[in-house]
C-alpha cells in the first residue's frame, strides 16, 4: 500500500505503526522525492538508538524550507522607472528615508567603478570615452556583483534594469515585487532637463527651478564647478527621451504583465509621492512615525 493511503498494514509482530501525514515530495540534498516503507517504520532492522525517525527528518527538513522561504518573503525587492528628468532620485531618496530600502543606483555604482579603475569600470569606460552607451551585458555585470554583496537587505534599484535584456537577467537571480513607472508629460521633462546641471564626479543633479544650488553654477558640497551636460540641452532632449521609451517599452510591459507594475502621473513630484508612500507603506513598515520628505 502507497503512503498516502493512510494506515500500514494489519499489525504483524511487535512492529510499532502510526499514520503517515503527509509530507513533501523531496527535500533539498534528496536524491529521490520517494520515500520507502521501510524508512518510516520502527524495529530494530532500521531503528538506529538515537536518530530521529524518517517522518521526523522529512518534517524537520519541510520546516526549515517554510522558514527560509518565509525570511526571503520579508525581504522587499523594488525597482523605479522613468526618463531623464522625471524625478526618479527624489523618489528614491524619500523611499530610502522612510522605509529603509538601500537605494542602489546603477549611475552610482558605475562612477565608483570607473574611478576605482575596477575591471568592470575600465570595460565601460572603453565606451564612454568614444561617447557610447555602456553595453547590457556591462552594466548586468556590474549591477547582479553589487545586488550578490545585498542578498539579505531591502533595496530599491535606480536605473536598472533599462532593458528587456537586463530586465532577463534580473529575473535569473531574483524576484520583484514592486516596480514604480513615473510618466511625466514631455513638456515638463524637456523644460526640467533644460535646467538641469550636474555635478559630475558624484552624480548630484541640481534644477534651477526646485532644486538650484547656493551659488550659481557651484557645487553644494565641493565647491567645484557644474556642467550642463550635452543631451541635457534643449536641442537634444527629444532624442535621449524617444531613446528612453523605446527601451522602457518592453521592461514595463513585462511587469505590467507580472501585475507588479504601479504607474503614477504628473508633473509635480510632490502631489506624486503621497501615492507612492501609501503603496510602499501597504508593502513594509515605515522606519519613522511621520511622513519625510
Amino acid at each position: 500500500m502507497g503512503i498516502n493511503s493512510g494506515y500500514s498494514r494489519p499489525n504483524r509482530g511487535k512492529r510499532k505503526l502510526f499514520k503517515v501525514s503527509k509530507l513533501p515530495r523531496k527535500c533539498p540534498g534528496q536524491e529521490s522525492p520517494r520515500v520507502s516503507r521501510g524508512c518510516l517504520r520502527q524495529g530494530p532492522r532500521n531503528k538506529v538508538p538515537g536518530a530521529a525517525s524518517g517522518a521526523a527528518v522529512w518534517a524537520a527538513c519541510w520546516a526549515a524550507r517554510l522558514l527560509a522561504k518565509a525570511v526571503a518573503s520579508k525581504l522587499l525587492r523594488a525597482v523605479i522607472l522613468g526618463p531623464p528628468g522625471s524625478g526618479k532620485g527624489t523618489v528614491c531618496q524619500r523611499i530610502a528615508q522612510n522605509f529603509g530600502l538601500q537605494h542602489l543606483s546603477s549611475g552610482h555604482f558605475l562612477r565608483e567603478n570607473l574611478k576605482a579603475n575596477t575591471e568592470v569600470g575600465e570595460m565601460a569606460r572603453q565606451y564612454l570615452e568614444k561617447g557610447l552607451l555602456v553595453p547590457d551585458h556591462v552594466i548586468t555585470r556590474l549591477m547582479v556583483s553589487e545586488l550578490e554583496l545585498r542578498s539579505g537587505q531591502h533595496w530599491l534599484l535606480d536605473g536598472f534594469p533599462r532593458t528587456i535584456v537586463q530586465a532577463e537577467a534580473l529575473d535569473k537571480i531574483c524576484d520583484l515585487d514592486l516596480v514604480i513607472s513615473l510618466n511625466i508629460p514631455f513638456e515638463t521633462l524637456k523644460d526640467r532637463l533644460s535646467r538641469r546641471w550636474i555635478h559630475p564626479p558624484s552624480g548630484r543633479v541640481y534644477n534651477l527651478d526646485f532644486n538650484p544650488p547656493h551659488v550659481h553654477g557651484i557645487d553644494d558640497i565641493t565647491g567645484e564647478p557644474l556642467v550642463q551636460q550635452e543631451d541635457d540641452k534643449p536641442e537634444a532632449v527629444a532624442a535621449k527621451l524617444r531613446r528612453y521609451k523605446d527601451a522602457a517599452k518592453p521592461v514595463i510591459e513585462l511587469y505590467k504583465s507580472r501585475g507588479v507594475l504601479h504607474q503614477f502621473s504628473g508633473t509635480e513630484t510632490n502631489k506624486i509621492w503621497p501615492y507612492v508612500y501609501t503603496l510602499f507603506s501597504n508593502k513594509i513598515t515605515p522606519i519613522q512615525s511621520k511622513e519625510a520628505y
